[in-house]
């Protein structure tokens, strides 16, 4: 029984740790997006809409 509060334990240690690091890694700009602003201008925006060319198996 003693292990498995050592074992509860270690784990919320290691998430609490974890957890952490994802802040820290979020504060320092680790998951701001350089690229896509550049690159934007050349997606295209809009959407075809394919349902006009589709045929009805119906008729």
């Amino acid at each position: 029984m003693s292990v498995l509060f050592v074992l509860i334990s270690a784990c919320l240690l290691m998430a609490l740790l974890f957890l952490l690091a994802f802040i820290w890694s979020v504060k320092q700009g680790q998951y701001d997006d350089d690229y896509t602003p550049a690159v934007r201008i050349l997606f295209d925006d809009t959407t075809r809409s394919d349902s006009s060319n589709k045929t009805n198996p119906e008729k």
